[in-house]
Parts: structure tokens; C-alpha cells; sequence
């Protein structure tokens, strides 16, 4: 249902009491909402709620007591869909197989086999957190990271998510990485995921920016170019002289912002691109300069 005008935290209200096991809230528009600060969970302009209920549930004395609750004679237009029963939860890995980046890594679901008997494997499950390598922007830095010498190198990932990069660093050879992420399931699954993957060990995890302290020979963030710009004296200042730095979730049209606000600090290559769902993304690399 779209909720138009109507009041979202009652029509939640109202779905929960007659049973709702999720409540999900999506773009009803065309206004995305793509670069929240930290911190922030801004919400569409126009928005469509959608509640799962059990196959007993009374959709008409729902739909009654919605009207009730909001004071008005009749809802938006609504709809009933049956679902089939499935395992909601693992439903994401049905279209989600192994994925190669580079000439060694691969990520992959579950118990999926890469076809290369020599893979690096990272087992992944995101959970509520972004990253599976399948968004452009995430798979340029497991690209990039597939492309270096990582033995016995410390690794900084600024905004891990599901803690893909982080896993894949200490997989392919760093001796410790530091997981950095404001949102708390992004910890949940960058904790879960380093287990499966049996490097817990070698993997310290913070939940804030002042949280994290000193130099590492590799860091790696893909957030977004308003976050980079924003906080990019302090990422550039855990970068150990001499040692490198990927940026990602950049535009096209961003790179240029994104590049003046490092320039002080970091001696960029060339951007390498990726096009992905009409849009152009960028990774941005380079080396800490010294002295």
C-alpha cells in the first residue's frame, strides 16, 4: 500500500497488532534517497509499506481497523499477495552464485564450489549489511585488492558492511585487519562472516570514525562521495607513508570533488571505471605521499 498522506508510524502500529512478522518500507517515487549522513535514516518522499502476515490473517477486519486508526473512510490502493513458503532468509542466495574478481578471489554463498580449483574463497552471507560484490562499486575494490601483494600487510576498511573486503584482505594474505562501521548489523555480519571464514582472529571490529587509531599499509573505503569528502583528513591520516588507498562508491561526476579533497595528502592513479545500472561508478587509488 502506498501510504500517500497517511501517518507511517500508526499504519505500523495497526500492522503489528494484527500480526505482522516484517514490515518493510520502499520508494513509492522517483526521489531516491542515495547519500545519507552518518547516522541518518532518511526516508522517501512518496513511500509504499508492505506488511508479511501469516496465511490466517484478517485482512478485512485489518483493512477496518486501519481506517479507524487514521480517521478516514477508505484506504489507498492495496493488495493481497500470496507467497509461497520459503526460507526468507536464504532467499537472497537463490539468484547470488559464485562470483570471480581478479585472477584469484572469489566470493561465494553457503557451500557453492568455485569452478577454480585454486580460488581464494570468501563464504559470504551480507545479512541486513551491504556488500556481496555484486554492486559495482564493491567489486572494483575486491578487483583491486586481488591485484596486490597482501602478505603480512594491516588493512583498514572504512565503512565495512557485510565485511567482505576486510575478509577477502586477510584471506589473500594481510596479517590484521580493522572493520570500521557505523551501522550495528554491518558489525552482526562482519563478525559472523569473518568466523565463517575462520579469520576472526585477525579481525578487530569498531563501531565509530574515532574509534579507530594509527597507520595501516592498506586502506580500503567504499561508502559514498559525500562521506569520503567529509572525513577525508582522517582517512587519509591512517594511510602509513608510502602505502596505499582505495576509494569507492564515487560517480562519475563526483571524482573530481572527491580527488581535491585528498590531493593534500595522496598521489592518485588514473580512476578505473564500472558502468552499472545506467550509472558510471569510480574506484580512486593512490599512495600516501611521505614526509
Amino acid at each position: 500500500m502506498d501510504l500517500e498522506t497517511l501517518h507511517r508510524e500508526i499504519v505500523e502500529d495497526v500492522l503489528l497488532r494484527h500480526g505482522a512478522a516484517a514490515i518493510t518500507l520502499s520508494n513509492a517515487g522517483e526521489t531516491p534517497v542515495l547519500e545519507p549522513a552518518p547516522g541518518e535514516t532518511p526516508l522517501w518522499p512518496a513511500m509504499r509499506i508492505t506488511g508479511l502476515f501469516s496465511g490466517a490473517a484478517d485482512f478485512d477486519a485489518l483493512r477496518s481497523d486501519l481506517c479507524q486508526a487514521l480517521g478516514i473512510s477508505a484506504l489507498p490502493p492495496n493488495q493481497v499477495t500470496d507467497l509461497q513458503d520459503r526460507d526468507w532468509e536464504r532467499e537472497w542466495m537463490r539468484d547470488f552464485g559464485p562470483m570471480r574478481f581478479g585472477s584469484r578471489l572469489w566470493i561465494c554463498p553457503g557451500d557453492a564450489v568455485a569452478s577454480d580449483s585454486n580460488a581464494i574463497v570468501v563464504r559470504l552471507d551480507p545479512g541486513l549489511a551491504f556488500g556481496t560484490g555484486t554492486h559495482a562499486t564493491t567489486a572494483l575494490c575486491l578487483e583491486w585488492l586481488d591485484s596486490l601483494d597482501l602478505d603480512n600487510k594491516t588493512i583498514l576498511d572504512y565503512g565495512s558492511g557485510s565485511g567482505v573486503l576486510a575478509i577477502a584482505a586477510l584471506l589473500l594474505g594481510c596479517s590484521h585487519a580493522l572493520a570500521m562501521d557505523i551501522d550495528p548489523q554491518a558489525i552482526i555480519a562482519t563478525r559472523a562472516n569473518a568466523a565463517r571464514n575462520q579469520v576472526g582472529d585477525r579481525l578487530s571490529l569498531v563501531d565509530g570514525p574515532r574509534q579507530v587509531h594509527g597507520t595501516f599499509d592498506v586502506v580500503v573505503a567504499n561508502i559514498l562521495a559525500g562521506p569520503l569528502v567529509q572525513f577525508a583528513e582522517s582517512i587519509a591520516a591512517h594511510v602509513a607513508g608510502g602505502c596505499v588507498l582505495a576509494l569507492s562508491g564515487i560517480l562519475s561526476e563526483q571524482i573530481d570533488e572527491v580527488l581535491s579533497a585528498y590531493r593534500p595528502w595522496i598521489e592518485f592513479d588514473e580512476p578505473t571505471y564500472r558502468q552499472q545500472g545506467g550509472q558510471i561508478w569510480a574506484r580512486l587509488t593512490g599512495r600516501r605521499i611521505e614526509g
